[in-house]
């Protein structure tokens, strides 16, 4: 079958077409920004260091933790910056509203930092520990001096978009 002029001369045509490139420069500049861009934004979380003591519990909460006093409250002690300040069974065991020896070690902190700031505090505590033992690590700090206090948590993801 004879092919007409118009179809000759679109075969001459596609005959003579270079076949496709592939341009990586764009594909290369993309990446590179992507690297970048991963590598400025791998660096903007905190890991909260924690003992094997401590399960935090979750939360969608989304603001990050401050380097700041950390007080951690496991199942059987109380840590201020690491360093045990009493049991549980102490602080359960007193009647008054404020855990003294934790109190004591709060003030004396202060004064060995020279008096600074001493406006916030961190709690660490595992998720098992009863309400009225946080309670109670609460109003020691505030009665310590300490006004503004934080329940490190763990991040979960949030559910849906």
């Amino acid at each position: 079958m004879e092919q007409s002029p118009r179809a000759r001369r679109m075969d001459r045509r596609h005959r003579r077409a270079k076949p496709a490139m592939l341009n990586l420069v764009s594909l290369m500049d993309i990446f590179t920004i992507l690297v970048f861009f991963m590598l400025v934004n791998a660096t903007d979380f905190q890991e909260v260091t924690t003992s094997r003591d401590v399960a935090l519990p979750e939360s969608l909460a989304d603001q990050r933790g401050r380097e700041t006093l950390t007080i951690t409250v496991t199942a059987e002690n109380i840590l201020l910056q690491g360093q045990p300040v009493g049991s549980i069974d102490a602080v359960l065991g007193d009647t008054g509203h404020v855990f003294a020896p934790l109190r004591a070690a709060l003030l004396q902190h202060t004064q060995a930092a020279g008096g600074a700031d001493k406006g916030e505090i961190t709690i660490m505590g595992d998720k098992t520990i009863p309400f009225r033992l946080l309670r109670k690590v609460i109003a020691t700090t505030a009665d310590a001096g300490y006004s503004r206090v934080s329940l490190a948590v763990l991040q979960k993801a949030s559910q849906g978009g």
